[in-house]
Formats: C-alpha cells, structure tokens, sequence
C-alpha cells in the first residue's frame, strides 16, 4: 500500500537501503574492433552508482525503492571518449493496484565523457569531477524530484535544488548538454522547464495527477479521472506561456498512451474536454488523441 513520502519515512524501521533501484544497459552494438569489457566496466559501474549511492537523508526499505531505466547507446568511441545518446525513463507505482505508471521518458541526445576501463566513479556533488558524473549525479536528482513531487505537493523541491547545483557547476565545464540556451532540450532546460515560473505549472499538476488521480482511481475511478482531468489545466497554462517548452514533449512522451487508456470508460463529455485542451497542443498527435475522444471507433 503506498502512502505520502513523508509517512513512508516516518513508518518504516531504520535501514540503510538505497533510494534507486535503477536497470543500466550499456548498447555498444555500433562499436567494431573495440572489446567490449570497457563498456561492460561501465556498465557495471553505472550500476554501482546509481544504486549503492545514498542520495538523500530519507530512509527507503527496499520495497519502495524508486525504480528507473537508464539506457546508454554508444554510438561513437574513440581515444577514451564515448559519444551517443541516454534514454531515461522514471517509473512509479499505483496505490492499491498492479499498475505502475511513467513520470518521466526522455532521450538525452547530448552525451559525450571519458572513460577507461576501471576508472572509478566517486561520488561528489559539491565540486565538478567529470562529466560521466556530472550526468549520472543530475539524472539521480531528477528522479528523485520527480518522484518526491507526485507524493506531496513540490516535494521533491530539495532534489531540484541539487540538480541545479550539479547544472551550475557543469556551466564552466565546457561538455555539450549543459550550457543555459544551447538549445531547448538539453539538461539545462529539462531542468528550467520545472523551475522556471512560466512553466512550473508542470509541477504542480503532479501532485494532483498522481496522489489525487491516479492514486484515487483504484477505489474511486470517477474522483480520480476527475482530478486528472483538472490537472490537465497545467499542460494549457505551460503551453500559454512557453509553446516550445520541452516540458510538452516530456509530457507527451510519458503520458499521451496512459491518457488513452484513463479516458477509454470516461464520459463523453469529459473526453471532449481533455481532447479540446489537448488538440492545439500536440496538432501531430492527432490520431492518439482521437482516441481519447471516440475510443469505441479505435478499438
């Protein structure tokens, strides 16, 4: 049974368990006439990172650990220095069901570090140590937030704050995927996409999508895709304000196939309603939406 963080903590006995329960895959496939054990090394030691790092003062038993993929591909390597791309995905359980649902799918198309093999990974946030840690230090902290957020309203303000300082401290580095208006969609404005005035509606929708909808849903299906629906006014007001934020694209990408599902028993009128606040928002998505408004006719 899942209840706010806050009593989460307060209950369970003390542990040392970590916060994340993180799949690593590193895809090298593209890579000929290298051997794999480097990347193999890094894999391995991605997950050590990830998991055995302790990322916070909380206390997780390990039945609530926060689950999250992180998938590498590799598509250059060359002198020490990998090249590709990350696909990270946040995933969060359903009170009282089986279900689990997505809070973040987001390909970081922006990568570049240097590794060798058995090059040890240390954990230090309060300086810059390289950039494969920079990344895994960032991406840690915005799972976290992300997911503090949708158990208590701006929860996960905290972990906000470190990813800032990891983006902060990145800024002097020169690695690509951190500069401040490089361009729309890099760790810098992912970041500024919940932080920023005319776009952090997007965070306060996730306290009433998640604990207040789909939370709901189980034993109240009607109150909680109402809630959900009143949510939605965010993803309007984010639009409003800022079009080409890639806070839509995220939304988009996590959450338009379970958008579908919630609204296939849901009155006509209350799927009329999300496909109209939808519709100008994602114009090349129109087939999923239709599916929200006649789901009888794309069955």
């Amino acid at each position: 049974m899942l209840v706010s963080v806050v009593m989460m903590i307060a209950l369970v006995p003390f542990c040392a368990a970590q916060e994340l329960r993180c799949t690593v895959e590193v895809n090298s496939s593209a890579i000929e006439g290298t051997s794999k054990s480097v990347f193999e090394s890094l894999q391995q030691s991605i997950i050590e990172y990830l998991n055995e790092t302790k990322w916070t003062n909380a206390v997780f038993s390990p039945n609530e650990k926060i689950e999250c993929n992180f998938f590498l591909t590799v598509k250059e390597y060359a002198d020490d220095k990998i090249k590709g791309d990350i696909q990270v995905q946040l995933i969060r359980p359903v009170y009282n069901s089986t279900y689990t649902t997505t809070l973040l799918n987001f390909k970081d198309t922006k990568v570049e570090f240097d590794y060798r093999e058995g090059d040890p990974l240390i954990f230090n946030d309060s300086s810059w140590e390289n950039n494969l840690i920079g990344l895994l230090n960032y991406y840690a902290y915005l799972f976290l937030a992300l997911d503090f957020d949708s158990f208590s309203p701006k929860g996960g303000q905290p972990y906000f704050d470190k990813a800032a300082s990891v983006v902060q401290l990145a800024q002097s580095s020169g690695e690509i995927g951190w500069r401040t208006f490089e361009d729309t969609k890099n760790r810098s404005a992912v970041l500024s996409s919940f932080m920023d005035s005319n776009t952090s509606a997007i965070r306060d929708m996730s306290y009433q999508y998640y604990r207040k909808g789909l939370d709901e849903m189980a034993t109240s299906p009607d109150k909680g895709r109402a809630a959900i629906t009143e949510s939605l006014q965010a993803i309007a007001e984010v639009y409003k304000h800022a079009p080409m934020s890639v806070a839509l694209s995220m939304f988009r990408d996590a959450k338009l196939d379970e958008l579908v599902n919630l609204y296939s028993k849901a009155p006509q009128s209350e799927r009329e309603k999300v496909y109209e606040l939808l519709r100008p928002i994602y114009p090349t998505d129109m087939e999923r939406l239709e599916k929200i408004r006649k789901p009888e006719e794309n069955n």
